[in-house]
């Protein structure tokens, strides 16, 4: 599955942005898929993920409750709704896929979309 994501930019704080993540495929229902960052001088981290059925979805502590992960599989998409935004969410933010059961741990995930970077600044 090839992975695009899209919807990165500039957002002050405590503002909102969604991003979007486009999967390639006739499959994509069959991916857990999950979002990451990665910030300046730091390892790429876990943001959150969702089944393959929206049964179910996580969160890493520092987005919950400000972050919403959603998914579309009728149009091969994956979202990433954020709200009340902090200068600390500011990263590279990649859409990432795998087979299988959930996960949290980016070494199984096979499939990286480019990254979009989210920038939070006054």
């Amino acid at each position: 599955v090839q992975l695009q994501a899209s919807g990165g930019g500039l957002v002050q704080p405590g503002g909102s942005l969604r991003l979007s993540c486009a999967a390639s495929g006739r499959t994509f229902s069959s991916y857990v898929m999950g979002w990451f960052r990665q910030a300046p001088g730091k390892e790429r981290e876990f943001v959150t993920a969702v089944s393959r059925t929206v049964s179910s979805t996580y969160y890493a502590d520092s987005v919950k409750g400000r972050f919403s992960i959603s998914r579309d599989n009728a149009k091969n998409t994956v979202y990433l709704q954020m709200n009340s935004t902090k200068p600390e969410d500011t990263a590279l933010y990649y859409c990432a896929a795998r087979a299988g059961g959930i996960s949290f741990d980016q070494r199984t995930f096979p499939f990286w979309g480019q990254g979009t970077q989210v920038t939070v600044s006054s």
